[in-house]
């Protein structure tokens, strides 16, 4: 009998400690980067665990961008546009909206009569 073996679409994205795709590694970084900033102000104060609990928190919430995806579900407006997409993804349109002050450009393609 002969093993076969079923095509993945991996999208480029290969696996670092069994969690961690390259994306989500770059994400998780950036999040304890950002907690180091808080940490070293806390550390200062005395009051390091504290620090050390945003770290993680920030790291995690940096992981779950990276990786999760927006849940598909007709209950909300949010999640029947986005469904099924990359959380980083939605955020970086999002942006993208704001710093356009909230315009959106649509082309349309007008037809004209000949009298």
């Amino acid at each position: 009998m002969n093993i076969y073996e079923i095509p993945r679409n991996y999208k480029g994205e290969s696996r670092i400690l069994f969690i961690f795709s390259t994306k989500a590694l770059i994400y998780t970084a950036v999040g304890i980067g950002i907690g180091l900033i808080p940490y070293a102000i806390l550390n200062i104060l005395g009051l390091g665990t504290i620090g050390l609990i945003l770290i993680i928190a920030l790291g995690g919430i940096g992981f779950g961008i990276g990786t999760c995806k927006v849940p598909e579900s007709k209950k909300f407006s949010l999640t029947q546009k986005t469904g099924g997409e990359a959380i980083d993804d939605v955020i970086k349109r999002w942006l993208k909206f704001k710093t356009r002050k909230n315009k959106i450009y649509v082309y349309t393609k007008e037809e004209t009569k000949d009298e």
